[in-house]
């Protein structure tokens, strides 16, 4: 199999269809598309609960070790928990904590351990949330550091329930722009080519478009806006969250490319690397149905957060592109182009 997440086909056939046990507590479970976990705590109150893993390093190390071969990509402790709480802030939850494991090679040193769990304090201080529990252990299995987080939120049950599901007949909004995250990597990763091609500013902006990584801001913005749902961009792309929207909701999409924000920085370099934009990782862009895209749109705007209005929910189950007058069908969602690399 490719390296990143499973095809859909094969997340069917081999997880969800093997899951069959129910409880009435929880409110929101596995699926396609569906990133945490809703419980309920009484007539009123919910938790919410999702994990994230990914192979590690120091924030310092990151730009000579984000290549680990195998196509596998290493992240800071601070974007893992990043991730955390923007699925969480999406299902209606406010992050509250987080529980950390670190699984290390034989070749790890106490120093490694202490950067890292330093550098996930003070992600956790930077969103609010309290690292509650954990465990940190060695293994002969790994090469490099992995860590696995668990995210805990709380929300209100009948905003969790409001932001759930996309319908027909509903405009799709995104925030900010797309291939944010992966073109943060591949600047860093390819700084020194790129200096050779591009204006240093290019570079360095790109490089730190993790700034933009937060969708905390704009997804509690949409959720006091009557948004109907939301979903946050990340691996496989723009397209990838959008076929998961579509197809967690039984609908269609009619999507206009030309509409989709993109960054000059990730065209210049996603044409340098051969690489698709709208295929790259994209963390940090939330993708948003309402029964009135615009005025969502221009209330993001008001708070100074990028948003444009790209398409329609449809009933149905086309999934169609437009790029002028040509229409093409999405694809079912593929390896994330930042692996290709």
């Amino acid at each position: 199999m490719n390296v990143g997440k499973i095809s859909e086909s094969v997340l069917k056939r081999s997880v969800l269809q093997q899951l069959h046990t129910r409880s009435e507590d929880v409110l929101n479970g596995a699926g396609i598309g569906e990133d945490c976990a809703i419980f309920a705590l009484s007539d009123t109150e919910a938790a919410a609960s999702c994990m994230q893993e990914a192979a590690v390093a120091p924030q310092s190390e990151l730009a000579d070790t984000n290549d680990m071969g195998e196509g596998e990509i290493r992240i800071s402790m601070r974007h893992l928990l990043l991730r955390c709480a923007n699925n969480l802030a999406v299902s209606g939850a406010v992050p509250t904590a987080a529980a950390v494991t670190l699984l290390l090679p034989k070749t790890a040193e106490p120093d490694l351990i202490r950067t890292l769990m330093r550098e996930a304090e003070s992600a956790c201080a930077e969103l609010s949330m309290q690292i509650a529990a954990g465990q940190t252990r060695v293994t002969g299995s790994l090469s490099v550091p992995w860590a696995v987080v668990t995210g805990y939120g709380r929300a209100d049950r009948r905003r969790c329930r409001a932001v759930r599901r996309a319908g027909a007949d509903q405009d799709i909004v995104l925030s900010k722009w797309v291939g944010l995250e992966g073109t943060a990597m591949l600047a860093r990763r390819h700084r020194r080519e790129l200096l050779a091609r591009y204006p240093a500013y290019l570079a360095d902006q790109a490089a730190d478009f993790d700034r933009y990584l937060s969708v905390l801001p704009e997804a509690a913005l949409a959720t006091k806006s009557n948004v109907c749902a939301m979903h946050d961009a990340s691996e496989g792309g723009i397209f990838a969250a959008l076929w998961e929207l579509a197809e967690s909701a039984g609908i269609g999409l009619t999507i206009d490319l030309k509409k989709i924000p993109l960054r000059q920085e990730t065209v210049e370099i996603c044409e340098y690397c051969g690489l698709n934009p709208y295929g790259l990782l994209s963390g940090g862009c939330l993708v948003m149905t309402a029964e009135d895209g615009p005025a969502l749109a221009e209330a993001l705007l008001a708070e100074r957060i990028p948003a444009a209005v790209i398409g329609r929910t449809t009933d149905g189950n086309d999934r169609i592109i437009r790029n002028d007058d040509e229409i093409r069908y999405m694809d079912r969602p593929g390896m994330d182009e930042i692996y290709k690399i």
